[in-house]
């Protein structure tokens, strides 16, 4: 049985986010995680400076600034898999490519 509009959801039922709270969820963790790759840039720039370790992380913040902007434009979905999937590949550059 569905909830009507405006009433509670049922205790079994989930409420799914609307477009607009999926958006502003994205947007949120995206900018979360920029906040995180600035800090880990920092980090490693202290510990050793290298142009390889500005370009994994420069391209970190780069990829939180697209699905910023993903998300602002109704895509976040796309923004979701990207923010995943470039984050992973940034991690692990970092792992197997600097020293």
């Amino acid at each position: 049985m569905e909830a009507a509009r405006g009433e509670e959801p049922l205790s079994g039922e989930k409420a799914a986010a609307t477009p607009r709270q999926a958006r502003r969820i994205r947007i949120a963790l995206a900018s979360v995680m920029m906040g995180a790759m600035a800090v880990v840039l920092v980090v490693r720039l202290a510990s050793r400076t290298s142009v390889l370790v500005v370009g994994v992380y420069g391209a970190a913040l780069v990829l939180c600034g697209v699905v910023i902007e993903l998300s602002r434009h109704g895509r976040t979905r796309l923004g979701s898999w990207l923010l995943g999937v470039g984050l992973a590949a940034a991690l692990a550059a970092d792992w197997l490519l600097l020293p």
